[in-house]
């Protein structure tokens, strides 16, 4: 089951679809706003993913992973 959603928090979308190649921190860390939190493989390119906020991230997807565009890849909470 997937960790509740925490009330206030900020989702992080994904720009375009991709592969989640790396998560570039543990899941429940604490992070700072515009710290990168994941790599966006699209097009053959590594793309940063960042924290739009200060908080404790939640990810919504696995390294490996196909994503679409505005999928939600994390929450900042």
């Amino acid at each position: 089951p997937k960790a509740a959603v925490p009330a206030n928090g900020e989702k992080v979308i994904s720009p375009f679809p991709g592969l989640i190649k790396n998560l570039l921190v543990a899941e429940g860390a604490s992070v700072k706003k515009d710290q990168p939190i994941l790599v966006l493989e699209a097009m053959k390119m590594d793309n940063d993913i960042v924290a739009p906020c200060d908080g404790v991230v939640s990810f919504r997807v696995v390294k490996g992973a196909n994503v679409e565009s505005d999928a939600v890849l994390a929450v900042i909470g």
